[in-house]
């Protein structure tokens, strides 16, 4: 083989590398064009309702927003259940149907917002623990150390989400994620964030982290929510 067909030999094989590299860390072609993958838009009205922004919320949490790492999140249900749930985050959204719903937060602070929730629906998630007939309240656990409580009535007998989403994104770190409680016509000390753990309990007494504090435990909207 003479040195001019070597040297071309070598130039083709070269151009051929550099192409499967550009390849392989190009995005993804599908059918000759090229696919790349986009975040989702953050959608402002439904069904003819105007919703609120993710920014349109204060900043009001005990601990500043909480930044969970995703891999390392565990989910536990426990307490007067039949049997302890624990899933990853990607194991709770894959395990219960979704559900949707707007509904409105109203803070003590004064101010509201109006958002298109997603999640899971919390009596879906106590049944699959199994309840134990000696149960009558819910606590919530955060990841900051926040706690509150419901009647597990209100959670069982109502479509109350635990929600992963909200207008048709996922939670930032400052809204909660992985997981809202979405405490529907309840003030929003109840709306806890960065959900952990879910205790069901026969002590009707505890009192979460504002409730200690003097808030009401019942956190009716219909009510005052101090003393």
């Amino acid at each position: 083989m003479s040195v001019k067909w070597v040297i071309a030999f070598l130039v083709i094989s070269a151009v051929a590398v550099i192409y499967i590299l550009d390849i392989s860390s190009s995005p993804q072609i599908v059918s000759g064009t090229r696919m790349t993958q986009l975040a989702p838009l953050e959608i402002r009205s439904y069904q003819g309702e105007r919703l609120s922004s993710s920014n349109d919320f204060r900043e009001n949490s005990i601990k500043g927003p909480q930044r969970i790492d995703e891999d390392q999140y565990r989910f536990v249900v426990d307490g007067l259940v039949n049997r302890t749930v624990s899933y990853q985050y990607h194991e709770v959204l894959d395990h219960y149907p979704h559900y949707s719903k707007v509904v409105t937060l109203y803070c003590v602070e004064g101010w509201d917002a109006t958002i298109l929730w997603e999640g899971m629906l919390v009596r879906d998630i106590l049944n699959d623990a199994g309840i134990d007939p000696r149960a009558t309240t819910v606590i919530l656990y955060a990841h900051d150390g926040y706690s509150t409580s419901l009647p597990l009535k209100d959670l069982v007998e109502r479509d109350i989400i635990m929600a992963y989403k909200m207008n048709n994104v996922t939670l930032p770190a400052e809204r909660g994620f992985p997981f809202q409680l979405v405490a529907e016509d309840k003030w929003g000390y109840k709306w806890i964030k960065w959900i952990e753990r879910i205790e069901l309990s026969d002590n009707q007494q505890y009192r979460g982290y504002w409730e200690q504090r003097g808030y009401s435990n019942n956190g009716d909207l219909n009510r005052s929510f101090f003393g």
